[in-house]
């Protein structure tokens, strides 16, 4: 029977390449000489350090290009609050792993609200979907891909 696996997982290789290459931007753009901004690389959380809240903004428009350059999902990405200290704005970009509980729960119902004739079970941090035709399999990538829920997918372990 054919079978896959529905997972979220972030390359964070290809993301600290892209907190380098956003280092590099800032530093060859106009809008950001003489300004104190950059980005700090802690595995798995970026930390944005600006001037102002419009740069912080600027800043991670920036991270979120790179990404999409680099080949990362920016639905992956979770900006967190922006916090004063004195002159300096900093925030907290991390980045999500694995699929939460009630989002598994939200993928399986929108599975079976669709009436393909497939399983979906939840298995740790990462869905199973199994079928009888190879094209059910993919009728259900097609769904989760085209569904609004706020996290990037991944297909793995496709069984045939």
């Amino acid at each position: 029977m054919p079978s896959m696996d529905i997972v979220s997982e972030t390359n964070l290789e290809e993301v600290r390449n892209a907190v380098d290459n956003a280092n590099r931007e800032i530093t060859t753009r106009f809008d950001f000489r003489g300004v104190q901004a950059s980005f700090e690389w802690k595995k798995p959380v970026v930390t944005v350090k600006a001037e102002g809240d419009f740069q912080l903004k600027q800043l991670c428009d920036m991270l979120r290009s790179q990404l999409t350059k680099r080949n990362v999902d920016a639905k992956a990405m979770s900006i967190g609050n922006a916090s004063a200290t004195g002159k300096n704005w900093s925030q907290q970009v991390t980045f999500k792993e694995g699929i939460e509980q009630d989002v598994a729960k939200q993928v399986v119902k929108l599975i079976k609200n669709e009436k393909l004739k497939v399983q979906a079970a939840i298995q740790g941090e990462q869905v199973r979907v199994t079928g009888k035709k190879r094209d059910d399999l993919q009728a259900v990538m097609r769904l989760v891909r085209e569904s609004d829920l706020e996290q990037s997918f991944q297909f793995t372990n496709f069984k045939d």
